[in-house]
């Protein structure tokens, strides 16, 4: 059975950041996850932690300018030197709470950019990166994100994941698998899921359309966790969603997968 955990960035929208982890504890969510815990201290996110009893599954990244709209730049040739400070700040604070895995986001290809030179970057960027990440015992990841709700996000496919891993060639380097996204781009969710389950470290869930919860839209999430079962995936599920009525109120399609 999956284990969940509660995206802060998405749930509990009602709430300031530092409360929500005392609603996802209240809720029965054994984790967390979020865009990135830089706004506020690493010793006052270890203590909510401590005191709800919560594993940090997973954060990014920083991801530039987020209220800007800079979604990650991972493949901007002129921000490296800001990326690999990044990566020093996000091992810090993975370290404080003893959170095992980091996301890279690509970022949005700038108009007129050459592509070539965007990957060249993205994956000199992500063999820095996965080699500090295994220095420190943190699995890095990359996750593809759909052109729909970010258009212009330079790794949009699993397919175009795949060939970045297979440049970096590192084996701290895995798949972020959102099943929301994927279906958005290209669906066959569980034949991709079942390909590439040996290199996806970390799974996230919306239903499609409106990435909302599980159980609103098309995607049939019973068979989407069999198979994950069925795969042997053992890692979390984040909830990254948009609540059609409150965080709690919604809870209701977990039930038969707890």
């Amino acid at each position: 059975m999956p284990k969940f955990a509660a995206n802060l960035s998405f749930l509990y929208a009602d709430k300031p950041f530092l409360d929500r982890f005392a609603a996802a504890a209240a809720d029965g969510f054994p984790a967390v996850e979020y865009v990135g815990p830089y706004a506020s201290p690493a010793d006052d996110i270890r203590a909510l932690l401590d005191r709800y009893d919560l594993t940090q599954a997973l954060f990014n990244l920083p991801a530039g300018d987020w209220d800007a709209g800079e979604r990650g730049i991972g493949c901007l040739p002129d921000r490296v030197e800001e990326f690999r400070e990044g990566v020093d700040k996000a091992l810090t604070y993975a370290q404080a709470l003893d959170c095992g895995k980091l996301n890279c986001l690509a970022g949005i290809a700038p108009v007129g950019a050459d592509p070539e030179l965007l990957e060249r970057t993205l994956v000199e960027n992500l063999v820095y990166a996965a080699r500090l990440c295994a220095e420190a015992g943190v699995r890095l990841l990359l996750e593809p994100i759909n052109l729909r709700d970010i258009p212009g996000f330079f790794v949009s496919t699993t397919d175009h994941a795949e060939r970045i891993l297979d440049d970096v060639g590192s084996d701290n380097l895995f798949l972020q698998y959102d099943i929301y996204h994927t279906q958005v781009m290209q669906g066959d969710l569980i034949a991709t899921f079942e390909r590439l389950a040996g290199r996806i470290a970390h799974v996230q869930v919306a239903d499609n359309p409106g990435r909302h919860e599980p159980g609103t839209g098309e995607i049939n999430y019973a068979n989407v966790f069999r198979a994950l079962d069925a795969a042997g995936y053992d890692g979390f599920v984040g909830c990254e969603y948009k609540p059609l009525a409150g965080t709690s109120e919604g809870l209701g399609w977990m039930k038969p997968y707890t």
